[in-house]
């Protein structure tokens, strides 16, 4: 009977867990990648909440050429450049937003941005890349 019982909690475990950990969405992506999609409604949010804490230093645009930024000394990278983020995971990129980066970056606080949301915000920066643009419609022939 103990044997059942203790088998039963650790599988009841093994289920919960994950979910309380991150509000649902698990932490740690086995693979790297955000472990959602964006949407049209995320993304909206994403981009207030870039507007908010990231545009200062990153620019509206993703450019890394603000003044904020040239005033500190900053080199930022350039993130509508698609080759600036190749060798970077969604991990990569959540990590550093989530734990910032020494005194010039500061960390997202979970009472700022979720954990959803911040996975969100990886991919509205993902996003800024001009490969993934639509291209612009050709100009119309004469």
């Amino acid at each position: 009977m103990r044997k059942s019982f203790l088998l039963l909690f650790a599988a009841v475990l093994a289920v919960l867990l994950p979910v309380s950990v991150a509000g649902g969405i698990s932490q740690e992506p086995a693979s790297g990648k955000a472990p959602m999609k964006a949407n049209p409604e995320t993304m909206a949010k994403a981009k207030k909440l870039y507007a908010q804490d990231c545009a200062m230093c990153h620019g509206d645009d993703g450019s890394g050429k603000t003044d904020l930024a040239k005033d500190m000394n900053l080199k930022l990278l350039d993130w509508s450049d698609p080759k600036s983020l190749a060798d970077k995971t969604d991990k990569d990129l959540f990590d550093a937003i989530r734990k910032g980066k020494g005194d010039k970056m500061p960390a997202e606080e979970a009472s700022r941005a979720k954990d959803d949301e911040v996975w969100h915000l990886v991919l509205y920066i993902r996003g800024m890349a001009k490969a993934d643009q639509p291209a612009a419609a050709p100009a119309p022939a004469k």
